[in-house]
C-alpha cells in the first residue's frame, strides 16, 4: 500500500502518498476508460483527497480565535463572580445585625452561589468544548462526502453483471448496455474496488490525529460500508477471473 509513512514501522497514514495513489489510479482509469463515468468519479475522489489532506492537517492545529474568545469569557466570569461575592460581603458588614442573622445571610449567599456555579459550570463546559465540536463538525461534513462517494462508486458497478460476458444470456431492449470485454470488465471492477479502499483510507485521515468519539464512529461506518461494497465487487471479479484469469 502506497499510503503509509515508512519510518521503520508502519505507524501513520501519509496523506501525500494517498493523494498520489488516487492520482495514479485516475490516470490508469483514464488510459483504459477515458469516456467512462467512473473516471469522472475518480477525479472527484482526487479533489476530495487533496482537500482531505489539508483538512486533516487543520484538525491538528489549534483554533486560536476560539481559544482567545473562550479565555476572555472565562476570565470575565471569574472576575464577575468574585466582585459579586465581595460586594455582598461588604453590604453585610455595613448592616448592623446580630450574629445569627449574619450566618443566615451567609448561608443564603452560599446557596445562591452554588446555583450560580452550576449554571456557570455548564456554560464553561460548553465553551471549553467549543473548539472540539467545531473540528468535529468539519470532520463529519467531509466524512459524509466520502460516504456519498462510496455509494456513487457502487452505482457505477451495479449494472456490470459478469454473467452477461461469461454466458450467452439474452438481453432485452431495456437491458443495460455492456460493451466491455471480459478482461475490461475485470479491470473495471478492480478499479472500483481500489477506489472504495482509498475512500476508506481518506476517511481514516480525519481521525488519525483527532481523537473524537463521534468522528471515530463515523469513520468506522465508512470503513464498514466500503468493505461491504468491495466484498460484493470481489464476488463479481471471482466469476470473471474463473473464466479468464486475472488481468495484468
Amino acid at each position: 500500500m502506497e499510503g503509509t509513512d515508512v519510518t521503520g514501522q508502519y505507524q501513520n497514514l501519509d496523506a501525500a502518498r494517498i493523494v498520489a495513489t488516487v492520482e495514479r489510479l485516475s490516470e490508469r482509469i483514464a488510459a483504459r476508460f477515458p469516456d467512462a463515468g467512473l473516471y469522472v468519479v475518480c477525479k472527484q475522489l482526487l479533489t476530495t483527497a487533496r482537500i482531505a489532506k489539508l483538512r486533516s492537517e487543520q484538525l491538528t492545529r489549534p483554533i486560536y480565535v476560539i481559544r482567545l474568545v473562550v479565555s476572555v469569557l472565562i476570565i470575565a466570569f471569574v472576575i464577575g463572580i468574585r466582585l459579586a461575592f465581595v460586594q455582598h460581603l461588604v453590604e453585610m458588614d455595613g448592616v448592623e445585625t446580630d450574629q445569627v442573622r449574619q450566618w443566615d445571610n451567609l448561608l443564603q449567599l452560599l446557596d445562591a452561589g452554588t446555583n450560580v456555579l452550576i449554571v456557570l459550570g455548564a456554560i464553561l463546559l460548553f465553551l471549553t468544548t467549543l473548539e472540539a465540536r467545531v473540528k468535529r463538525a468539519r470532520a463529519l461534513k467531509m466524512i459524509h462526502e466520502l460516504r456519498s462517494i462510496a455509494h456513487i462508486i457502487d452505482m457505477h458497478q451495479l449494472t456490470k453483471d459478469p454473467e452477461r460476458v461469461t454466458s450467452t444470456i439474452v438481453t432485452t431492449n431495456v437491458s443495460p448496455r455492456l460493451t466491455m470485454s471480459r478482461a475490461e470488465l475485470g479491470r473495471y471492477l478492480d478499479y472500483c474496488s481500489e477506489m472504495l479502499a482509498l475512500t476508506g483510507k481518506l476517511a481514516a485521515l480525519y481521525v488519525q490525529n483527532f481523537n473524537d468519539v463521534v468522528a471515530l464512529a463515523a469513520v468506522s461506518e465508512v470503513e464498514t460500508l466500503t468493505t461491504g461494497l468491495s466484498r460484493k465487487i470481489w464476488q463479481k471479479m471471482m466469476i470473471v477471473h474463473q473464466v479468464i484469469g486475472r488481468v495484468e
